[in-house]
């Protein structure tokens, strides 16, 4: 059963907080990252991305870089830009994108539920892309950005937030610069906060939706704080991690695309011919590009023309909620046998594009520096659930959340 827990978290004052809310640290690079935090000395990106207060000639993973991410995490708190509630509470955060509602709770969950798989994944991790993250939580002895987890909805669960919303002024309330609204209530009725733990303990998994490498990298720091505490009690902040949790029914998972660089040494017309082998391939003649309505059904865009591509019926086992992702069909039928790509993960003749960037944006590399574009359907949060649940992994870059998580709202110190 899953442990979700309260915690005194550590937040924003309220005039600052659309000042400090940012993007996770991982949607951008160092030079994007120093220019959304220009002239805005309260950014969270001075703690998640704090080489843009150094020199560019310091690399990105020297402890320096981490140094000064403690530095301005503290100086944030001293300064009174951020303050740590006086109790442990849950709290309430609520994003509208396009009109489109999704609310979580954020509260703490087990380091040894990850671990014992309460916490289910559907992802591999990289340990190279773990060392990032767990030496900013570990330096700033703090979780300064959240994991997203997903459970099956619970109505009574949907009820206290429900009721909670209507009768509770929010704490924050603003539109990002990306059109987001971010609205924000502390939960601080204890009898609430304890039937939402008792309710979460009658839950049998929480699903990772978003932030594996996170997740990995505040396990492992926890790990390291019982080896440094080896009387510990399993009841210190360290054997927790700080998640927002959303029902599944909340979650929309966008398309993720793919671009590739060249067609393997095939011409166009051979290449087609190829991919005829295992789809049905269909110019498509409406306007604009293809973006497919329905699982098995691809976009292609090669020559300056958009083709519909339909998975035949054998190239793919529906029985295997793996096998039967579109991501894999693509993978398996046409990427990996026709264009070469073994490992989607290495390759650096691939890339990926999410589908909050729009079908344009794939027009746009072929023209720059791609050959050929792959539109998806989006995988569904039914298709990572069942995934999860049976204990399997999906292909990378399968799936894309909008919206992302802000940064900066809420920070759990690990003491």
């Amino acid at each position: 059963m899953a442990v979700v827990r309260p915690f005194k978290g550590i937040r924003p004052k309220q005039e600052l907080a659309d000042k400090v809310a940012c993007l996770p640290y991982d949607v951008m690079n160092r030079e994007e990252a120093k220019e959304m935090a220009k002239g805005n000395p309260y950014s969270f990106l001075h703690v998640g991305r704090s080489e843009i207060d150094l020199d560019d000639s310091v690399d990105a993973y020297d402890p320096k870089v981490y140094e000064m991410a403690r530095h301005n995490l503290d100086k944030m708190i001293e300064d009174n830009i951020l303050f740590q509630d006086g109790q442990p509470m849950f709290y309430i955060y609520r994003q509208i994108m396009d009109g489109r509602v999704q609310t979580g709770i954020v509260g703490c969950t087990s380091i040894d539920d990850y671990m014992n798989d309460i916490i289910k994944k559907h992802e591999f991790t990289r340990p190279e892309k773990e060392v990032d993250r767990i030496n900013n939580f570990d330096y700033c002895d703090a979780n300064t950005e959240p994991i997203f987890l997903t459970y099956k909805s619970n109505k009574e669960v949907n009820t206290i937030v429900n009721d909670w919303i209507k009768f509770h002024k929010p704490v924050y309330n603003f539109t990002s610069d990306d059109g987001i609204t971010h609205i924000f209530w502390v939960l601080d009725n204890q009898e609430l906060v304890s039937r939402i733990h008792d309710i979460f303990a009658s839950i049998d998994y929480l699903y990772i939706a978003d932030g594996h490498h996170r997740s990995a990298s505040s396990v492992k720091v926890g790990l390291k704080r019982r080896e440094q505490n080896p009387k510990y009690t399993g009841n210190e902040e360290f054997n927790f991690f700080m998640s927002v949790i959303f029902p599944d029914e909340d979650l929309f998972i966008m398309d993720y695309n793919r671009v590739v660089k060249d067609l393997n040494g095939f011409s166009s017309e051979e290449f087609i011919n190829k991919v005829k082998e295992k789809f049905n391939v269909e110019v498509y003649n409406g306007e604009g590009q293809y973006k497919p309505e329905q699982k098995h059904t691809f976009g292609m865009y090669l020559d300056n023309t958009w083709y519909k591509l339909t998975a035949m019926e054998g190239t793919y086992d529906d029985t295997d909620p793996v096998d039967r992702l579109d991501v894999s069909i693509m993978q398996k039928n046409l990427l990996q046998p026709i264009l070469g790509i073994e490992n989607p993960r290495t390759d650096k003749r691939i890339d990926f594009v999410g589908g909050i960037r729009g079908l344009g944006e794939l027009e746009k590399r072929v023209a720059k520096d791609m050959v050929v574009a792959f539109s998806m359907y989006p995988t569904t949060i039914d298709d990572l659930i069942s995934i999860a649940d049976a204990g399997e992994v999906m292909p990378p870059k399968s799936t894309w959340f909008e919206p992302k998580l802000r940064s900066g709202l809420f920070v759990h110190r690990l003491y």
